[in-house]
């Protein structure tokens, strides 16, 4: 109802109409104000300290306060203000619920003091438009007799509205309707009342019930309205007669139906109400006496029953008529007949009888076995008496006719009893009557097991980390497999297949339980040593013929830092001082020594890293952490010590981290002979064997060896009897490799007897020093190559010039005997000339080396 307020008066705050009869300090002065209803709370009513001539500032002082008279407290003043402001939501249907007079008043009282002043206030609360009419009774009920003339008149419910003047009910409308209108009219009082005025005579037989809407409609903006139903309900009169559905029924009834059974229910209708539409039913006259022994008419609801029993042999059909009356005061009648045929009945259920079933089967019985023997049989005649067998479609089996009524239950699909252990076989028979009578048996047939499922691993490759220095007898995996078969097809046996490495079987290195797959290790691995092992587990069932599969099992060796580093150069005898001598005149930046070491763990853990542990003069060297090169930071003046003492360690990357130390002596000498390079700085008395005089060496010891070869072929031409050449076995120390050639211009054999894979080490001399891995028992082939030399040059080059003329030289020998259009002795002059330019090449080369070495000294 607030929500209208801003509707009616434009803004939040409705305006306030004062009337002041005049302003006068007694008591008796009265202030009159205006107010609509359904004020907001908080909402101002007028400024009273202004109106009454008061100060605001003395308001709080002199103890403002309003008292309303005789009614709760609605309205009160803002002392900091003086104004008057709505309380609580004043209604005035609730404040002034009588409607004698269409004022409305609230009566305040306001007292101030000091001095004390009392001013009386009358607020008149005006109506607004906030209820809608409404009926006491939502819903009138009249009852019309449908012989009522037109023109009569009923009364009707008037609808109130709490409200006053023209926002009372002005008006009435009734909904649409051909046999009704209203008729209003006005009291004394002005208040609206209607009259219903029936217009069109009723039949009660077309409308039984007449739904009206009666509305109320007040004179307020905007209007509001109230609703009610109106229910005329229509008198009946007796003025039609019962009827059936139809006038003649055929009915058909199974013989031997049971006593009691219902046949039909007949159903009259009378179209009137009340006792008027009341009918019972009856036999006429025409209805023989057999008839009515046969079937009884229940009077009350005209249902028709068998009475006794019925047999088809004895009476095929029945005839009778029955009447319907009402109990209206003058009774009316209707009657139908009825023709009751007796059908024959399919009273005799199939019967199923199993003369054979084997169970239980093994699962891997052939198709077309048969399993059972089955025969039907149904006392009926006819359609009644034909019977059909069925088993479910969803299972491996089906029926096979063998003669009259038999059947024979053979295997159409193989079996399988993992999948299906057994099978529940339900035999249904049943006939062609209708309605169709059946009849069933379910037998159940178990399946055996056969060995014909092989063991099956989860994982078709199983890849195990198992860490180096394991304690023997440690759990590695347990590889277990699964048998869907049962009792002695699904129990495993475990076995490692054998296979030998390096001369060892795989059952002294690991073990596996027989019974659960469980896979130890027999002993400790070095991942140094062996790093991986490739084998394969086998599980067995233990059916008849066992079966069997196996899992590929990849043992990966994980590396520990169990290995420290190991200094190879510069090379020293089991922890003595290295002693290096370098010119004092060394520039900036020379190379002094490299100091390689190597860690035989894995990748990560043999990250060697360089540092200085102890050095003389921090200022006069600079260690690469990463490649071991020593180098000069500035040259040497006349300050420095002769001796630099030099301490070296190379730790690992491994978890604790290991490490290796050497100590490098370092003696400074006056020397007039020039550096080559920063890269190359050799004593005085190493230069006789530098690259080129090492080259001529090695060249004077090929010539040697082509003039030995010379000869060789030389007799066997001579002797023409050429022999199918063998290729000689490569030599285990060999330097020149089959795989990847390695030539060096000196070799010499280290006693160590530790294994190294390859290394390079750089001297300081500038050569690079190589060892290679040979079989278990040998020697280490140590050779020195040209600085310039790299690993990737030296393992994938092609083979060296010596490699090249001794190959070439055989080649050329070989094929003497597969070229027989060539003069041989033209060949062999020609081969002559070239050893012999070699020949004259090298001893110049070889007087040159000597003149040289004799300069020198």
């Amino acid at each position: 109802m607030a929500d209208q307020i801003p509707q009616l008066f434009g803004t939040r705050y409705v305006c306030v109409f004062l009337f002041l009869s005049g302003m006068i300090d007694t008591v008796s002065t009265v202030t009159h104000y205006s107010v609509p209803e359904e004020m907001e709370e908080g909402s101002v009513v007028a400024n009273l300290a202004t109106d009454l001539g008061l100060d605001v500032k003395t308001l709080k002082g002199r103890k403002m306060r309003v008292d309303v008279v005789g009614n709760k407290k609605y309205i009160d003043i803002n002392k900091d203000t003086g104004e008057l402001f709505i309380l609580e939501r004043i209604d005035r249907e609730l404040l002034c619920p009588l409607k004698t007079s269409t004022s409305c008043f609230l009566k305040l009282d306001a007292t101030i003091e000091n001095p004390i002043r009392m001013f009386n206030i009358e607020v008149e609360i005006t109506d607004i438009n906030d209820n809608a009419p409404h009926f006491r009774r939502g819903t009138m009920h009249l009852d019309i007799s449908e012989s009522s003339p037109v023109g009569e008149r009923f009364s009707l419910n008037n609808a109130a509205d709490p409200d006053v003047g023209t926002n009372s009910v002005n008006n009435y409308h009734l909904s649409s309707s051909e046999h009704f209108a209203l008729e209003i009219q006005t009291g004394r009082d002005g208040s609206k009342f209607a009259d219903l005025i029936l217009k069109k005579a009723l039949d009660r037989e077309q409308q039984a019930v007449h739904n009206l809407i009666l509305t109320a409609v007040d004179g307020g903006v905007p209007t509001r309205t109230g609703t009610a139903s109106i229910i005329v309900r229509v008198l009946d009169v007796n003025d039609n007669a019962p009827s059936f559905d139809k006038d003649k029924y055929i009915i058909d009834v199974m013989e031997n139906s049971p006593i009691g059974s219902l046949v039909i229910q007949l159903n009259a209708t009378d179209l009137d109400e009340g006792s008027n539409s009341d009918i019972i039913y009856s036999y006429s006259l025409y209805t023989s006496e057999r008839t009515q022994q046969v079937f009884n008419l229940n009077p009350e609801n005209g249902e028709i029953r068998v009475k006794e029993m019925i047999n088809y042999e004895d009476f095929k059909l029945y005839e009778m008529e029955v009447i319907a009356s009402d109990k209206g005061p003058n009774s009316l009648t209707g009657q139908c007949k009825l023709t009751i045929q007796v059908a024959d009945m399919n009273d005799n259920h199939p019967e199923i009888s199993i003369k054979s079933f084997q169970s239980p089967i093994k699962e891997n019985i052939e198709l077309d076995t048969v399993i059972a023997v089955v025969s039907v049989s149904d006392k009926d005649s006819g359609d009644n008496g034909v019977v059909d067998l069925h088993i479910p479609d969803n299972m491996p089996f089906k029926l096979r006719e063998s003669s009259d009524n038999y059947y024979e239950l053979v295997v159409s699909e193989p079996l399988d009893r993992e999948r299906v252990p057994e099978y529940d076989i339900t035999f249904t028979v049943t006939d062609r009557g209708s309605p169709p009578l059946s009849d069933n048996e379910t037998m159940t047939l178990e399946l055996l097991d056969v060995n014909d499922n092989v063991p099956q691993f989860p994982q078709s490759f199983y890849t195990i980390r198992v860490e180096e220095n394991n304690a023997p007898g440690a759990l590695l995996s347990s590889p277990t497999a699964f048998d869907p078969d049962l009792h002695e097809n699904q129990y495993l046996v475990y076995f490692i297949l054998e296979r030998e490495i390096a001369n060892t079987s795989m059952s002294m290195l690991f073990s596996i339980n027989p019974e659960n797959g469980n896979l130890y290790a027999l002993k400790t691995f070095d991942y140094e040593i062996e790093k991986e092992f490739l084998f394969h587990i086998e599980a067995r069932d233990s059916g008849s013929p066992p079966l069997s599969s196996n899992v590929t099992v990849h043992i990966i060796i994980v590396d520990q830092n169990d290995n420290a580093p190991v200094i190879v150069s510069p090379w020293r005898a089991h922890g003595s001082v290295v002693e290096e001598k370098i010119p004092r005149s060394t520039d900036k930046g020379s190379l002094v020594s490299k100091v390689i070491a190597l860690d035989t763990d894995s990748v990560h853990n043999s990250r060697i890293t360089y540092q200085f542990l102890q050095v003389t003069d921090a200022t006069l060297f600079s260690l690469d952490q990463y490649n071991g090169e020593i180098r000069t930071m500035r040259m040497f003046s006349y300050r420095d010590p002769r001796h630099q003492r030099l301490v070296v360690v190379a730790k690992d990357n491994g978890q604790p981290a290991l490490s290796a130390t050497v100590t490098i002596k370092l003696s400074t000498v006056e020397t007039a002979v020039k550096a080559y390079s920063d890269m190359t700085e050799v004593p005085l008395e190493y230069d006789i064997f530098s690259d080129l005089n090492l080259y001529l060496v090695i060249g004077l010891g090929s010539v040697s060896f082509l003039l030995l070869i010379t000869i060789l072929v030389t007799i066997v031409i001579k002797c023409q009897k050429p022999k199918p050449s063998k290729a000689a076995p490569p030599c285990r120390n060999s330097v020149i490799s089959e795989g990847n050639s390695t030539i060096a211009d000196s070799t010499l054999v280290s006693n160590d007897a530790y294994w190294y894979s390859m290394f390079l080490a750089e001297t300081r001399k500038g050569k690079m020093v190589v060892r290679q891995p040979v079989p278990k028992g040998s020697r280490y082939i140590v050779s020195s190559l040209p600085r310039g030399t790299g690993l990737t040059d030296t393992s994938g080059s092609a083979a060296s010039t010596l490699q090249v003329q001794i190959t070439a030289h055989f080649n050329i020998t070989k094929s003497f005997k597969y070229w027989p259009s060539f003069n041989k002795g033209y060949l062999f002059a020609v081969w002559n000339h070239v050893v012999l330019f070699f020949s004259c090449s090298l001893c110049f080369a070889s007087h040159t080396f000597w003149l040289e070495c004799f300069f020198v000294r």
